[in-house]
């Protein structure tokens, strides 16, 4: 739960309560009062349904009250006992991928997902039309990354041919070669992956989202997360067939390769991804099971 973290120390402090929950220290005024507000809209506002994005602990207090909970899905292995309760007590569990369900995932759970394919503030929009070109943007986030920036200037020097524009977290002191510019945090990135040739970026399920609603060329790199998360998005890719997935960031020597792979394949696969309306599918769900526990 962010902003409620304060000053606890999970080494000492049972923030798991044995493992049963993800985050639930004693006696904490955040998490306290969290809680509460929670709980006084569910009674306030006859809530009929609640969709739980990633809290296993709002979902579980949810349904201690009576409302029904819908999930939004993670990849990865969720089969942790905090994980396992939210998902076995849903109604339904929404995937904002395609039909690839992943390993190890209980029959029940299957039974009970809906998948409605990747959804974005992107979808609908058009990417204007360009000249084809050698244009590399890399798309960063603020999750942590396992890639150096002197390994992005590698990449970068080994294809002279092609420029490499790196958008995200600002780098304080980051050169290169000159094809290479460091752009931070752009607020028109829809602009910058309508333009790329080939997208680099890691395996996040936002971050992907917004390169399959652009249908840009893609290289992915699954970085470490917990649960696999990213590791599994890279195989759900590789089994639908869409884009270049490399488990680990390539060698310089590999890039020219991986870049003109990523050109040649183009990025029509990701219509299997992304249908441009998971939102909308999303939504008419919700609806329904709305209606249908009232």
């Amino acid at each position: 739960m962010p902003n409620d973290v304060g000053d606890v120390n999970p080494t000492t402090d049972d923030v798991t309560a044995g493992g049963v929950l993800h985050w639930a220290p004693r006696r904490h005024d955040g998490l306290l009062n969290r809680m509460r507000l929670i709980s006084d809209a569910l009674a306030r506002y006859r809530v009929r349904l609640l969709v739980a994005d990633v809290s296993v602990e709002v979902s579980l207090l949810a349904r201690l009250h009576g409302v029904p909970v819908v999930v939004m899905a993670q990849p990865g292995d969720r089969t942790d006992p905090p994980h396992r309760a939210a998902y076995d007590l849903a109604e339904r569990v929404l995937a904002p991928w395609p039909a690839r369900t992943p390993s190890g995932w209980p029959r029940t759970w299957r039974q009970k997902t809906d998948h409605v394919g990747a959804f974005c503030r992107f979808d609908g929009l058009r990417p204007p039309r360009h000249s084809p070109g050698r244009r590399v943007v890399v798309l960063w986030g603020t999750g942590g990354l396992d890639v150096r920036p002197a390994q992005i200037q590698e990449a970068a020097a080994a294809t002279p041919e092609w420029a490499w524009d790196v958008v995200g977290p600002p780098v304080p002191g980051a050169g290169g070669p000159p094809n290479l510019r460091w752009r931070g945090w752009l607020d028109d990135v829809w602009s910058a992956l309508s333009i790329a040739d080939v997208v680099v970026t890691h395996a996040g399920q936002n971050a992907v989202a917004e390169v399959a609603a652009a249908r840009r060329p893609a290289v992915i790199v699954p970085q470490d997360r917990p649960h696999r998360e990213q590791r599994a998005t890279g195989d759900m890719l590789v089994r639908c067939g869409i884009e270049v997935v490399e488990l680990a960031w390539p060698r310089s020597q590999q890039w020219p390769l991986l870049l003109e792979q990523a050109s040649l394949r183009g990025g029509g696969a990701w219509g299997h991804w992304s249908f441009g309306d998971g939102a909308e599918r999303a939504a008419a769900i919700l609806n329904q099971i709305a209606a249908d526990t009232r």
